[in-house]
């Protein structure tokens, strides 16, 4: 910080008016712009394009260190329970950043602040009877447990407000002595809209630009607090204007500051932040650091809306579902793949329905990635597979999904792309069926759905390789995601999932000897078609058993498919996905 008040000190001589143009070099960005433009910056182009708030279009995205991203995002105000708002954005630009990561390489470095002073954590922390910092404290801990209930990854760092308060009085004392904030008699001190002239505004049209209430001193209604003097009983720090507070913007500024200095590559945050708050760590930080630009990148996510309303998902309105609460009905994966399904800067609407769509594409991902593997265990039984036109498809899919990822993030794409190489798998692996010996079995057993081998698929030429290849690529670009197709969600307990599938390997072994039993022919021929050896017509009730269990399991999560006189399992994430029809095509 002292580096900082240097340099600022050193540099406080080249402002020029507010109304007059800003030339000032900032870490590679040179700006000889007034008022509100954009400048591109120099350094280290990525290959992205990303939607910048800042121009309101897709720019290119240049880093200032080739491979590194310096990334500042708002955190919780902790005095309650974080919801599926908080819990939609924070996943949204989670996928950014592993996509960032994962696919091009480059290493976001993640700052966030968790504001722990507030005028609600105070009204609350009354309201409870326990102190702010008692209050913050349990309400932070339960934010980063639900993040990570919801697969985020954490920041490089977390820092507090309330332990950074002497970094934010010099902050606020550095804008004084730029001659860009004033303090009052009664000890507040302000930021002066009208020093900084035609620079202000920049995200004006993302909502009312109204002002702050507060003192009645103030120069311009626009002028917002930097800091608060203290009332009774509330928080306090020494300062030079007072007992008090920080207000709330400058929290974000001292703080990105501290942590990257006057040069910020990304900025994020839900889209109700673009103004006022976004706005003010604008004006405020190039205040302080005097330069043209200090973010060159803000990236806002839509708002989470619950179906048929209007309005955004949020505390005040009382329209919020904790995070906690959704996850008793749904899975980390299923909101992952609920928030991969639209772009992160839309509006989102939340329902059941729509959570049902995302666990259906999760479910037909990994209904073909067990029909794959069963595929190439020799279980599941297919006339010869279009191989060439099958790697075809894969070459043509990663470099739609990397062209993709690349515009904007644009992830329903990804997505769409990922679904499509699903369903051209799936239609290479449609088992070979005889149907004369079908309607024989269904004339015998009408309730039974049973496979056998078919004569016509011994010796034909298979191509396990290429669905290895699909199963990889399908896997490892939804761990991009953050979407784990090896773990349920009963998964997520790890010690007890393995036993799960201990009892349930062995149910389906066990079930697949009776099966085996229950098929078994009389005075089998040596030569001829199989249908013409007829069934022992006892064991019928043993095949309706078996095909009441694999019935009554789907609904618990449990998928058994009878391929021959073996089957296969896994285990799904809801019944909704675990559809009777899914069942292939007896033969």
């Amino acid at each position: 910080m002292l580096r900082l008040l240097v340099r600022s000190e050193f540099q406080r001589a080249k402002v020029l008016c507010a109304s007059r143009a800003v030339s000032v070099r900032c870490n590679g960005v040179c700006s000889n712009a007034s008022a509100r433009e954009w400048v591109r910056p120099s350094g280290a182009a990525t290959g992205l394009k990303a939607f910048n708030s800042l121009t309101k279009q897709k720019e290119p995205l240049i880093l200032a260190r080739e491979g590194v991203a310096t990334w500042y995002s708002c955190g919780p105000t902790v005095y309650d329970h974080a919801h599926l708002g908080h819990a939609c954005s924070y996943v949204r630009f989670d996928i950014l950043q592993r996509i960032l990561t994962r696919l091009f390489g480059i290493t976001v470095i993640h700052a966030m602040v968790i504001t722990d002073v507030d005028d609600k954590i105070i009204k609350r922390s009354w309201e409870e009877n326990v102190s702010p910092n008692v209050l913050a404290s349990i309400y932070e801990d339960e934010f980063k447990r639900d993040m990570l209930s919801l697969k985020v990854i954490p920041p490089a760092v977390y820092l507090r407000v309330t332990e950074n308060v002497h970094h934010i009085v010099a902050f606020i004392d550095g804008i004084i002595r730029n001659g860009h904030a004033y303090d009052t008699k009664e000890g507040d001190v302000y930021f002066d809209i009208q020093s900084i002239g035609g620079r202000y505004g920049k995200f004006v049209g993302a909502v009312d630009p109204q002002g702050e209430p507060g003192s009645t001193t103030k120069r311009d209604s626009r002028d917002f607090a930097l800091w608060k003097r203290s009332k009774p009983q509330e928080p306090f720090w020494e300062s030079p204007w007072g007992r008090g507070r920080p207000g709330w913007h400058i929290e974000c500024s001292t703080i990105a500051s501290s942590v990257f200095g006057s040069q910020l590559d990304i900025h994020s945050g839900g889209i109700d932040l673009a103004f006022p708050h976004h706005e003010n760590e604008i004006a405020q930080s190039e205040a302080y650091h005097q330069c043209g630009q200090w973010a060159n990148y803000f990236l806002h996510s839509g708002h989470l809306h619950l179906k048929g309303s209007e309005e955004k998902m949020s505390k005040s309105l009382k329209n919020y579902i904790s995070i906690k609460d959704f996850l008793q009905s749904y899975s980390a994966n299923e909101f992952r793949m609920f928030c991969l399904l639209s772009r992160y800067r839309s509006a989102i609407d939340y329902s059941h329905s729509s959570m049902v769509e995302a666990r259906i594409a999760l479910g037909t991902i990994s209904t073909f990635t067990q029909d794959a593997k069963a595929y190439m265990k020799g279980q599941l039984q297919c006339r010869p597979v279009q191989e060439a036109a099958l790697w075809d498809r894969l070459a043509d899919t990663k470099s739609s999904v990397l062209k993709a990822l690349a515009d904007d993030f644009d992830t329903p794409r990804a997505v769409s792309a990922v679904m499509n190489l699903v369903h051209h798998g799936n239609c290479q692996l449609q088992p070979v069926s005889t149907v004369t010996h079908f309607a024989h079995m269904k004339l015998l057993l009408p309730d039974c759905v049973c496979v056998c081998v078919c004569s016509q698929c011994e010796g034909v030429a298979r191509s396990p390789a290429v669905f290895g290849a699909m199963i990889s690529y399908i896997t490892e670009i939804l761990d991009v995601f953050g979407v784990d197709l090896l773990h349920t969600k009963e998964g997520d307990v790890g010690t007890s999932s393995g036993r799960l599938e201990g009892v349930v390997e062995q149910l389906t072994h066990f079930r697949s000897e009776v099966r085996a039993f229950a098929l078994a022919r009389q005075d089998a021929p040596t030569s001829g078609p199989p249908h013409k050896a007829a069934l022992y017509p006892e064991r019928g009730p043993l095949l309706r058993s078996c095909d009441t269990l694999r019935k009554d399991l789907a609904p618990l999560g449990v998928l058994i498919k009878d391929r021959g006189l073996t089957s296969t399992w896994e285990l799904t994430e809801g019944s909704e996905s675990v559809q009777d029809e899914e069942q292939e095509t007896p033969s």
